[in-house]
């Protein structure tokens, strides 16, 4: 992203030094305005409402907020559909690899949260810091995503409801509508998952809220009933449900594991929830990132615990992947118990459905108001304060996807979403770190940007420690050497996570060719690691910084292209048809309708006005600090 904008910066200056009317220049400054739009940073103007809330959330208060978000998501939805069709009991391996994944995201997510004191998103801290065609695309993907959430958890309730009803439901449907052999179609429509999102959405459009007392509540009362579900599965386990006779416990061998890892990664995307509460945060500082690595370790260890019971009181084969607790209970003899467990399902997806129907809506609102989606989604009830067009459009069509697609073909979409979202938040910490602040004088109090000493060298220029050993890279422009080479590592780290997953599959390489290419990939991943550690980075003491900048970063990005490269095949033809209807979307409206476009316009015709009176520019060598695709940062929320 900054080498996008290096390469801009050289085409300006390149244009400006052919005569006025030669040939071609017209298309080089073209390409250069068009690389720049791609890359506009989002100014925050005025300081938003919400920082003038009181701060009284504590550590436990983000902590259940973030436990509430993530519980529902993959301990009824995703634990026996991984378990039945991807891991078997290994499942619990599966979620062990997913929560090292997400905590060292979450460390990255924690600094963004930290940085931006109002209420953000992946969408708003991606524009904020990395660019506008990357915020738009993240903005997308998490459209996507939830949709589809919403869709699966309407499934799951309707799955564990049918039990309660000793399944009359399915029976009746089934009789009464019939069966579908369609690929990624449900064996029957299931109306009642679509009239519990229409439900919600009848609430959600009357400007109903859940506060946060009832979301304390819910999640108190979805951990208890956790701990009975692992109390109970505990007396009835059978250790011989994981036997060879069962199939063992990695049926699916080390690729099952993965591609659960992968499916299981979703489970965690709910540490959102925490972002949305931490400008009510005492000392944020310190709160948000302690609260985001206790309630992903909390989860984690919940979604463990409670696969192994899964798994022992049944075996994975015998699994109902819809309703896998409440059924595995019904299968024990204990109804009881499983009334219980759809109690607990029912609350931790409850609050889940509301906060994201409300929160889609507002994303798609907030999206339109920066005019990189259409206008009419920025339409908001005068009285209710609710994007109603927002919520009608994408509200039917979650109801839509419930009422149709399978669950699996559902889950199956979850996590690619989310994995691609956060690596994309994870690279842009590298940027941010080895960027140039602006000067202390041009930030307020609470400024998200941070703050250097004068005699400080500047962010990304080489050490000075290290600069007579590395001569080769110290004539190089402050960022130049960084761009090139956080590009290098992310094409490195693509291409040794194929190489491990499709070497002996799909690429059919020999031994010697396999092992060339990994330690190639592998040696070229090091060295630009090097390359960016011997830079110099921006340090800040009034903030949280995520430790071993740029290794921790570099190991998300590793770890989650490796696990989303274990998705099938249809997963990423699926994605990458809505990706290019989104590029659609933004090539098509937002890059000419984008806020800031509209702002840019009078300081390009002014430039280009000064332009026609100056013979040349500056090399870039000579050209000031401030780059054109480096908008300053916001000096306040």
């Amino acid at each position: 992203m900054d080498l996008l904008q290096d390469l801009c910066q050289q085409l300006t200056w390149c244009s400006s030094q052919l005569p006025t009317m030669a040939w071609g220049l017209p298309s080089t400054a073209s390409l250069a305005r068009f690389c720049q739009k791609l890359n506009r940073l989002k100014t925050l103007e005025e300081p938003t409402r919400e920082t003038s809330l009181r701060r009284h959330l504590t550590t436990l208060d983000l902590t259940l907020q973030g436990v509430g978000g993530m519980v529902g998501l993959g301990l009824y939805i995703l634990t026996g559909t991984v378990a039945k069709w991807m891991a078997g009991p290994a499942v619990l391996v599966s979620f062990s690899v997913a929560a090292v994944a997400s905590l060292l995201t979450a460390l990255c997510y924690a600094e963004f949260v930290v940085r931006v004191p109002c209420r953000g998103s992946s969408y708003l801290f991606t524009y904020v810091f990395t660019g506008e065609l990357w915020a738009f695309l993240v903005g997308w993907i998490v459209l996507i995503q939830w949709l589809i959430g919403v869709a699966a958890m309407a499934r799951v309730w309707s799955s564990y409801l049918d039990v309660i009803f000793s399944y009359r439901i399915r029976s009746f449907t089934e009789a009464h509508v019939g069966i579908w052999q369609v690929p990624f179609l449900a064996r029957y429509p299931d109306f009642l998952a679509a009239g519990i999102i229409l439900l919600f959405l009848a609430f959600v459009s009357c400007g109903g809220r859940v506060s946060s007392w009832v979301n304390h509540i819910f999640s108190a009362i979805s951990l208890i009933v956790i701990l009975f579900i692992i109390i109970l599965g505990f007396v009835l386990a059978h250790p011989h449900n994981w036997s060879a006779e069962e199939g063992g416990f990695a049926p699916f061998g080390f690729s099952g594991i993965m591609t659960g890892a992968a499916t299981c990664f979703y489970a965690f995307a709910g540490f959102g929830a925490i972002a949305a509460s931490s400008v009510e945060a005492r000392n944020p500082k310190r709160t948000v990132p302690m609260a985001l690595a206790i309630s992903v370790g909390v989860v984690a260890g919940a979604y463990i615990l409670v696969s192994t019971v899964l798994t022992l009181m049944v075996p994975w084969h015998n699994l109902d992947p819809d309703s896998a607790l409440a059924d595995a209970f019904h299968q024990q003899g204990h109804s009881w118990a499983a009334f219980i467990v759809v109690a607990g399902a029912i609350c931790a997806i409850i609050t889940l459905l509301l906060n994201i129907l409300l929160f889609v809506p507002r994303m798609v609102c907030a999206m339109s108001a920066d005019g990189l989606f259409f206008q009419v989604f920025a339409c908001v009830h005068p009285r209710t304060q609710v994007p109603v067009v927002g919520i009608l459009v994408f509200g039917v069509l979650m109801a839509f996807l419930a009422l149709l697609l399978d669950l699996e073909a559902l889950v199956q979409f979850l996590s690619i979403g989310i994995m691609l979202e956060l690596t994309v938040l994870t690279t842009s910490i590298i940027i941010l770190r080895f960027r140039k602040s602006p000067p202390s004088s041009s930030q307020g109090p609470g400024s998200p940007v941070g703050t250097e000493q004068a005699s400080a060298p500047e962010p990304g220029q080489l050490r000075p420690a290290l600069r007579p050993y590395l001569r080769f890279l110290g004539g190089c422009r402050p960022g130049a050497a960084v761009a090139w080479s956080l590009s290098v590592l992310v094409a490195s780290a693509i291409t040794l996570d194929c190489v491990l997953v499709f070497g002996d599959s799909a690429l059919h390489l020999p031994p010697w060719g396999y092992t060339l290419l990994l330690l190639l990939s592998s040696a070229t991943f090091l060295l630009s690691l090097l390359v960016l550690g011997a830079h110099q980075q921006q340090r800040r003491q009034d903030t949280f910084q995520v430790p071993m900048v740029p290794l921790t970063p570099a190991l998300s990005i590793l770890l989650n292209v490796f696990l989303m490269l274990h998705l099938s095949y249809v997963t990423w033809l699926g994605f990458s048809i809505w990706l290019l209807i989104g590029l659609v979307v933004y090539f098509g409206y937002g890059i000419r309708h984008s806020k800031e476009n509209q702002q840019e316009r009078p300081r390009l015709m002014a430039t280009h006005s000064s332009l026609k009176m100056v013979p040349a520019l500056q090399p870039p060598s000579q050209a000031p600090a401030q780059e054109p695709g480096h908008m300053e940062e916001p000096t306040s929320p």
